[in-house]
C-alpha cells in the first residue's frame, strides 16, 4: 500500500452552506484558495466540516468535490468518523473508491468505548478497507482517550499509519517516536500548540486556522519542518491570537464568520451550531488584522 506524504499543514476544511444547502461553488473556490496558498493537504468532512449535520449524500459529495478539485496536487485525508464502526467502514470505503489518499477516523464518541473497544473499532476498519488510516485522538469531544499503550498497539496494524493528536500533551510525541516506529506519522490537531508538537518530533498539523490564513499557516509549518525556529516563532506570534479567536464561539462559527468577512463564503452553520455571536466578532476581526488579513467589508 503506497503511503501518502503526510507532512506540513492540512486544512480541516469548513463546509459552506447557502440557504441551508451545500454551496458547491464556494467549496470548490475554498479548495482552490488552499492549494494556491501552499497548504500541504486537505481534510474534508471532519469536525470543522460539520460532518455531524451532513447527510450521507452530502458527506460523499464533499469528499468527491475535494478529491476532484485537488486533482492530485495535494493529498486528501477524507473524514470517515463515526461512532458506528460499520458506518465508519462505509465512509472509508467510499473515500477509497473516490480516490482519497487516506482517511481520518475518530474514536467512538458518545458511546464511550473501552480501550479494547476502541482497538476493535480501528482494527475492523483496518481489515475492511485498503486505505491509509489516520486515527484521531480528541478526548475533549469524544470523552475517551487513546492511551499511549493503545496507540502503540494500533500502530502495528498495516493500514493505520499515523495519528491526529488534539490532546495538547507534548510528551505523547516523544513516547510515540519511541514506541510506534520511524514510519509513524504524527499530526497535531491543535493550532496553538503545533509549534511545540513539531519541535518534539511531530510531522505537521491539521489546522482550523489555515481555512482563514493558508499562506501564513503554510509558511509557519515550512519553517518548523526546516528547523528554522526563529521564523516559526515569528509566524506563531502573528497567528496565535487568531488560533484562539476562532474558538471564541462554537467551532466552526467564528471561522465561517471570518471567511464571510473575506468574501469567500456565507457564515451559515447548521444547528445545533449557531452563527457566530456578535459579542465575539470584534475579537475575531482584531485577530485577523494581527494576522495580516483585512475584512472586505471594512
Amino acid at each position: 500500500m503506497p503511503l501518502p506524504k503526510l507532512r506540513g499543514v492540512f486544512t480541516a476544511l469548513v463546509t459552506p452552506f447557502r440557504d441551508g444547502a451545500l454551496d458547491e461553488a464556494a467549496f470548490v473556490k475554498l479548495v482552490e484558495r488552499q492549494v494556491a496558498g501552499g497548504v500541504h493537504g486537505l481534510v474534508p468532512v471532519g469536525t470543522t466540516g460539520e460532518t455531524a449535520t451532513l447527510s450521507h449524500a452530502e458527506h460523499r459529495r464533499v469528499v468527491e468535490l475535494c478529491v476532484a478539485t485537488a486533482a492530485g496536487r495535494v493529498p486528501v485525508i477524507a473524514g470517515a468518523g463515526s461512532n458506528s464502526t460499520s458506518e465508519a467502514i462505509e465512509l472509508a470505503q467510499y473515500a477509497k473508491e473516490i480516490g482519497a489518499d487516506a482517511v481520518l477516523a475518530v474514536t467512538g464518541y458518545y458511546n464511550r468505548p473501552s480501550q479494547e473497544g476502541i482497538y476493535r473499532h480501528f482494527a475492523a476498519m483496518d481489515a475492511a478497507v485498503d486505505i491509509p488510516i489516520v486515527i484521531y485522538n480528541v478526548p475533549s469531544r469524544t470523552i475517551v482517550d487513546l492511551s499511549n499503550e493503545l496507540v502503540e498497539r494500533l500502530a502495528k496494524l498495516p493500514h493505520i499509519v499515523g495519528i491526529k493528536d488534539a490532546t495538547g500533551d507534548m510528551s505523547r510525541v516523544s513516547l510515540q517516536r519511541l514506541t510506534c516506529g520511524p514510519d509513524w506519522m504524527m499530526l497535531s490537531g491543535d493550532d496553538p500548540t503545533a509549534l511545540g508538537y513539531v519541535a518534539h518530533g511531530g510531522h505537521g498539523l491539521i489546522s482550523v486556522t489555515s481555512n482563514v490564513a493558508p499562506e501564513a499557516c503554510a509558511a509557519f509549518l515550512n519553517a518548523c519542518l526546516d528547523g528554522d525556529w526563529e521564523a516559526a516563532r515569528g509566524w506563531q506570534d502573528r497567528l496565535v491570537r487568531l488560533h484562539k479567536a476562532l474558538f471564541l464561539d462554537a467551532s466552526p462559527s467564528p471561522t465561517k464568520f471570518a471567511l464571510a468577512e473575506l468574501g469567500l463564503c456565507s457564515d451559515e452553520t447548521r444547528l445545533p451550531i449557531a452563527p457566530c455571536a456578535d459579542a465575539v466578532k470584534p475579537g475575531v476581526l482584531a485577530a485577523m488584522r494581527e494576522a495580516g488579513l483585512e475584512s472586505c467589508r471594512s
